[in-house]
């Protein structure tokens, strides 16, 4: 982090400035019926023409300028209140290939076709929430600029949950279009903490994602007659147990790391030996040489068990690391450890709770991952009724990607916009 911004941040502590107030009945009113709007029409990866659509026409009426599309259906934005730093603020606007089950008034019924098959869509991860969350701070921030001061560039991005989103709007040439911003924050929702608290995880706090195809290739033939073939369906199944050796022997306990093939396609009937297997994994890592360390241990274990097999030089298997990597989101220690303080004086130290790290993934690490870095911050917004996560095992809560999650969002709202609007307010006001 640059010295001036620690300096700036440091100084912001100790001050006594003006915090923010919580949304009006009116506002909160206003912001549910754009939550349950968006719910109850989520738009699949690379798809959000309606959803962006929306929020450009609720950012006309907060009064704020914007330039669209960029990145595929992204938005963004800057909003300036005098000298002070440059803020990023995202949020995502995809939704889920997911039939939703909740039962809501306002549940999604969009069905659309997928690699052509019928599929609901549904906002099962919360980016309506953010959608949401985002436009109520933005327009707390255009209505109270005497609080804070600098400049919000705010981003509105496609496809988070196929990894492309947050790069295409940099290969758009998002901080050519706009300054680049001296830090990054964001929320991300959670499902088990309650809607009244928040997360913070200092340092590594989601993985890499990588997704690899490995393509298992033999000799076809009889099945009444294995021993004229070399049979790829017996590879692929010793590549599946081998490969998770990988992580209990070959990786340091301390490192967490997963991989998963979690699809198998090979064959047509049970007395033909096929040609070729193929295997689709999800690979999950904590920063560059692990991932790399990982992908080399991946090709090397499905080669050994190809030639110990008797497979020839000429059809070993092909590792493809495919185009949707997610790098590992590193919340910046020291900005986390500000605004750890930050709100714990806003909400209490109660409600501030630091969470560990998960393998899931999320591409705002992107916005950060610059040559020199900006420091980022991803905050997880607790949705959980407090009353039903007093009642309910934590393993019996609808988790994210779920049929069943639905956000507590009476609560959720006013806390990710008090909580943002506090934050910014006191990391943008400076004394000297």
């Amino acid at each position: 982090m640059p010295l001036r911004l620690i300096a700036l941040i440091g100084s912001c502590l100790v001050l006594q400035g003006v915090s923010a107030q919580s949304i009006t009945p009116d506002d909160l009113t206003h912001l549910t019926g754009v939550y349950r709007h968006l719910h109850a029409h989520p738009e699949l990866s690379m798809q959000e023409v309606a959803t962006s659509s929306y929020l450009t026409a609720e950012l006309d009426k907060i009064g704020l300028t914007w330039r669209h599309p960029i990145g595929g259906h992204g938005i963004a934005g800057l909003l300036e209140n005098g000298d002070g730093p440059t803020i990023l603020l995202r949020t995502d606007m995809d939704a889920l290939p997911l039939v939703e089950k909740t039962g809501a008034p306002y549940a999604s019924n969009v069905m659309v076709e997928k690699d052509g098959t019928p599929t609901g869509v549904m906002h099962a991860c919360g980016h309506d929430l953010h959608m949401t969350v985002w436009l109520g701070t933005l327009g707390y921030l255009a209505t109270h600029r005497h609080t804070w001061k600098g400049r919000i560039l705010f981003v509105a991005q496609s496809a988070e949950e196929t990894g492309q989103g947050a790069k295409r709007m940099l290969d758009d040439g998002l901080y050519d279009l706009f300054p680049r911003p001296d830090l990054a924050l964001a929320w991300h929702t959670s499902a088990d903490l309650p809607s009244t608290a928040v997360g913070i995880c200092p340092g590594w706090a989601m993985a890499n994602v990588d997704m690899l195809s490995i393509l298992v290739r033999g000799v076809g033939g009889h099945g009444a007659s294995p021993h004229l073939a070399i049979d790829p369906v017996v590879t692929a199944a010793k590549i599946v147990v081998d490969l998770q050796t990988i992580v209990s022997r070959e990786s340091s306990p301390f490192d967490p790391a997963v991989v998963t093939v979690g699809a198998i396609h090979g064959g047509t009937v049970g007395n033909i030996i096929p040609d070729e297997v193929r295997l689709e994994l999800t690979v999950r890592s904590f920063g560059d040489e692990q991932r790399a360390s990982l992908i080399q241990a991946i090709e090397r274990t499905c080669w050994g068990t190809a030639i110990a097999a008797g497979i020839p030089d000429t059809l070993l298997p092909v590792v493809t690391v495919r185009d949707m990597f997610t790098p590992a989101l590193y919340n910046d220690p020291e900005l986390s450890r500000t605004a750890r303080g930050i709100l714990e004086e806003l909400l209490g130290k109660e409600q501030v709770v630091e969470i560990a790290p998960q393998t899931i993934g999320e591409d705002f690490s992107r916005y950060g991952r610059q040559d020199p870095a900006i420091p980022s911050l991803m905050m997880r917004l607790g949705t959980v009724d407090p009353a039903v996560l007093a009642s309910t095992p934590t393993t019996a809560l609808p988790g994210l990607h779920s049929p069943y999650y639905l956000p507590d969002v009476e609560r959720a709202i006013p806390l990710g916009i008090r909580a943002m609007t506090h934050l910014i307010n006191r990391i943008t006001t400076d004394d000297h």
